[in-house]
């Protein structure tokens, strides 16, 4: 990997980005817009938002990265633009590293207003310090960004990167935690979310929210940062130079 073209490519993705009002709206608008609709949803039973409120922080950013990251990749395909890029110096893991950079520019602008909304008019309070929500928010995050980088090599519309949302998402939120304790499913679904990333991002602000430091909580995010490597070494080796 060469660091001065995965700088380049990220000052690219973020000029592209400036130029997007609509794509910045969807990643630092919607989740705060997502919170705040949750909270009066829940205005006649405060106990509940708490519960699920630092979870769904997580969860919203995610969501959001995938989406415009697995666009934005297809999008740069499907226009010739990575055929052209690979006719240069650029190789598979600067062009990941440049997205993933510029990525996460934004998402540290989208985790810190939805948090400054949620914990400064919400009422959300973080009993394990706000450093470990923000840190697991941003490793949520930047999971959805690596997820929409890896899935975006299987589709060839942007219709069919947006299908991806509900099989690769869905289904990890369903899992989680949120909705049932892990711990109660049966057998095969608590084996199967055990495998998935967003479960164990779920399960650390969960401990924040009880105000539990220990080692579970520090597995959770390492178990999140991996899955964020993985994703993006198995990106790399999908990437094709051409377009089919």
């Amino acid at each position: 990997m060469n660091p001065a073209i995965a700088l380049a490519t990220a000052w690219r993705v973020l000029r592209q980005l400036r130029n997007d009002p609509r794509t910045i709206a969807l990643l630092v608008a919607a989740p705060s817009g997502l919170m705040i609709l949750l909270r009066y949803v829940y205005d006649g039973s405060p106990q509940t938002f708490d519960r699920i409120g630092l979870s769904l922080l997580g969860i919203f950013p995610l969501v959001t990265m995938f989406l415009v990251t697995s666009v934005a990749m297809l999008r740069e395909r499907t226009t010739g633009t990575l055929e052209r890029l690979f006719t240069t110096r650029l190789a598979k893991l600067d062009l990941l590293v440049g997205y993933a950079l510029a990525f996460a520019v934004t998402t540290c602008v989208q985790v810190g207003v939805v948090s400054l909304i949620a914990f400064g008019w919400l009422g959300l309070d973080a009993p394990a310090g706000l450093a470990w929500v923000l840190a697991l928010a941003l490793a949520s995050a930047l999971l959805g960004m690596a997820l929409g980088l890896l899935t975006s090599a299987f589709a060839a519309t942007e219709f069919q990167a947006v299908q991806f949302l509900p099989a690769v998402v869905l289904p990890q939120f369903l899992l989680c935690g949120l909705l049932t304790p892990r711990s109660q499913m049966v057998d095969v679904l608590r084996w199967l979310s055990n495998v998935l990333p967003m479960s164990y991002a779920v399960e650390g602000l969960a401990r924040v929210r009880q105000g539990v430091v220990d080692a579970v909580l520090i597995r959770d995010l390492v178990v999140v940062t991996g899955c964020i490597v993985l994703a993006l070494a198995l990106g790399a080796a999908t990437l094709r130079r051409q377009t089919s």
